[in-house]
């Protein structure tokens, strides 16, 4: 099993940044891909970035492709997210997943997830 928790959410103003942080425990950390989805309120689940176990091969959706940068530290435990050029519709409450396997970008193939980290994008 995999218990993840997020943190860094907080509240920021447009153009600026934040960084995520997802710390993960359980038997080990190898083997698993990551990933990071956001929900704003009445909205679905939507994807936002991927990455290998080995973290060689990461992913982002289109909207967050040149502002977000997703990164992992094996030794720590810990899958990050940094987020630049925030934009009010990036608002979401952002959630940290974990499968066992490779990257995908799908809200399905993920068994493990977070309680979130709640972001709030001033303008």
């Amino acid at each position: 099993q995999v218990q993840l928790v997020e943190s860094g959410g907080g509240l920021v103003q447009a153009g600026g940044s934040l960084r995520l942080s997802c710390a993960a425990s359980g038997r080990t950390f190898s083997g698993y891909a990551m990933g990071w989805f956001r929900q704003a309120p009445g909205k679905e689940r939507e994807f936002v970035a991927a990455i290998s176990w080995g973290g060689s091969s990461t992913y982002y959706a289109d909207s967050m492709k040149g502002r977000f940068t997703i990164s992992r530290d094996n030794t720590k435990n810990t899958v990050y997210l940094q987020m630049n050029s925030l934009k009010p519709e990036d608002t979401a409450v952002y959630y940290c997943a974990a499968q066992k396997g490779i990257a995908t970008m799908t809200v399905p193939d993920y068994n493990y997830w977070g309680q979130g980290t709640r972001v709030t994008v001033a303008s």
